[in-house]
C-alpha cells in the first residue's frame, strides 16, 4: 500500500528535524512554499504540519508559522560508550536480542571501512543484535571483530550482555574512540520490520570504527536508528 502523500511530507520533515537541519526554534519553510516544492495542495501541506505538531516537533503560530521546538528524551548514542551503559544512566531501560549469535565468517567485499591486510586474513566474527529501549525497538546493530588473538570469543559467556565489557574483562580490551558517519536513509524491508516502522520510515544509519587500547585491533558497527520515540543525541565528558 502506497504511503500517502501527506505522511511522505511529514515523514521528510520529522527526519529533517530530527538530524538537525531544522533546530529548535527555527522556523519551517511556509505552507506555500512546501507546497510548492512538492507538489501538493496546502491542504495536504497542513495535514503534514498538523501530524508533526501533534507528535510535539512544531508549534504552529498565527501569522508567524510553524516554529520546531524540542520534545523528545534524548539518548547519548552517539558517544562511544556501551549502549546498556548509555541508556543505564537515565531512567529507562535497555534490553539486547540477539538475532545472529556470534559467527565467524568472511568479510564483505566492499566493507564500509578499510581493512588492513592483518583484519583480512584472520576473517570476521559477525554479530546480529537488535536493541530497545522500554520495549521500543531503537537500534539494529551489526557489529564485526577481526579474529585477532580474541581466541573462543564465540563461545564466551558475555559479561551483562554488553560486547565493550565481554572485550575488557575476557581479553584486556578497552575501547578508546571512535570514528562515526551519520546519514539519513529509508528503512528498507527487513530493517522496516525489525524496527516496527513502515517501509520507507527515514531513519539515521550510522556507520562505525573503534579504536581499542591493542594497537591495530578495531571494532566496526552498522547501526540504523528509529527516532520515532528518542532522539539520538551525543554525551560528551
Amino acid at each position: 500500500m502506497r504511503t500517502p502523500r501527506y505522511k511522505q511530507l511529514h515523514q521528510q520533515l520529522k527526519a529533517d528535524i530530527l538530524i538537525g537541519r531544522y533546530e529548535e526554534g527555527n522556523l519551517l519553510p511556509s505552507e506555500n512554499t512546501l507546497s510548492a516544492k512538492h507538489s501538493m495542495t496546502r491542504m495536504m501541506v497542513r495535514q503534514a504540519l498538523s501530524a508533526l505538531e501533534q507528535e510535539g516537533y512544531i508549534t504552529r503560530r498565527q501569522g508567524k508559522g510553524s516554529i520546531v521546538c524540542a520534545h523528545q528524551p534524548a539518548l547519548g548514542l552517539l558517544s562511544f560508550r556501551g549502549f546498556s551503559e548509555v541508556v543505564g544512566e537515565t531512567e529507562h531501560s535497555a534490553t539486547s536480542q540477539f538475532l545472529s549469535k556470534p559467527q565467524l565468517i568472511k568479510w564483505n567485499e566492499g566493507f564500509f571501512f578499510d581493512l588492513s591486510e592483518n583484519e583480512h586474513q584472520a576473517g570476521c566474527i559477525a554479530i546480529e543484535r537488535l536493541r530497545q529501549v522500554d520495549d521500543q525497538p531503537v537500534m539494529l546493530e551489526y557489529t564485526y571483530l577481526p579474529n585477532l588473538n580474541i581466541p573462543e570469543f564465540c563461545q564466551k559467556q558475555w559479561v551483562d550482555s554488553s560486547l565493550f565489557r565481554t572485550l575488557y574483562q575476557h581479553y584486556q580490551l578497552e575501547i578508546t574512540s571512535v570514528d562515526q558517519r551519520i546519514r539519513a536513509v529509508t528503512a528498507k524491508v527487513k530493517i522496516a520490520a525489525q524496527l516496527d516502522l513502515d517501509v520507507g520510515t527515514p531513519i539515521l544509519h550510522i556507520h562505525r570504527k573503534y579504536g581499542t587500547s591493542r594497537q591495530g585491533f578495531f571494532v566496526y558497527s552498522s547501526l540504523f536508528c528509529n527516532t520515532e520515540h528518542y532522539a539520538i543525541g551525543s554525551i560528551i565528558r
